[in-house]
């Protein structure tokens, strides 16, 4: 088994999955307090390893995972979006995650959009969520110009099930009617 051979590329990302490589700035993306406040808190780097290696371990058991996103311009990791279903996860998410010098600039809507139209189209999914930390404005907000509302709330499993989250989302129907109208 291997981490599928998968790359998309946006007018100003690649994603792709992690490498070895793209540990460091996770480590220090992950360090991070504020940038990390919504997902669990800033750890320390063998616990961003831990993490790390589950997102590609993932890769290979699933076929799928968090896509590492990087800056075209510049070469540099800048974030973690993608597909996500762990065991026990309230459904077929696409999240979002970027460093603090990536924030503001379009990037989480723009690879998460790639991520879906994937998601949709090489994993088959009926839907895709989106778990936002009810506090989470500006993911609501990416979740928003994503086409996805509100569904419910819910809790992520065992040891993430301490508070609830908002479940946000949308039916592929839904997205690929969106994604027509948007290329008509």
């Amino acid at each position: 088994m291997s981490v599928p051979d998968v790359q998309l590329e946006t007018p100003r990302l690649i994603l792709r999955p992690p490498r070895r490589e793209d540990f460091d700035a996770w480590a220090a993306f992950m360090a991070d307090a504020e940038r990390t406040r919504y997902i669990g808190g800033a750890q320390p780097r063998p616990v961003a390893w831990r993490g790390f290696a589950s997102m590609v371990g993932a890769w290979v058991l699933q076929g799928y995972a968090m896509f590492s996103v990087i800056e075209k311009a510049s070469g540099r990791w800048v974030g973690r979006v993608g597909p996500w279903q762990p065991e026990g996860w309230p459904g077929p998410e696409v999240g979002w995650s970027l460093v603090a010098q990536a924030g503001g600039k379009g990037y989480a809507t723009e690879a998460a959009t790639a991520a879906i139209d994937w998601a949709f189209d090489a994993l088959d999914w009926r839907e895709v969520i989106h778990t936002i930390d009810p506090a989470n404005e500006p993911s609501k907000a990416v979740a928003r110009r994503l086409g996805s509302g509100f569904v419910r709330t819910g809790r992520l499993p065992p040891p993430f099930d301490s508070s609830e989250v908002e479940v946000w989302g949308q039916p592929r129907e839904a997205w690929l009617a969106r994604r027509r109208e948007a290329r008509a």
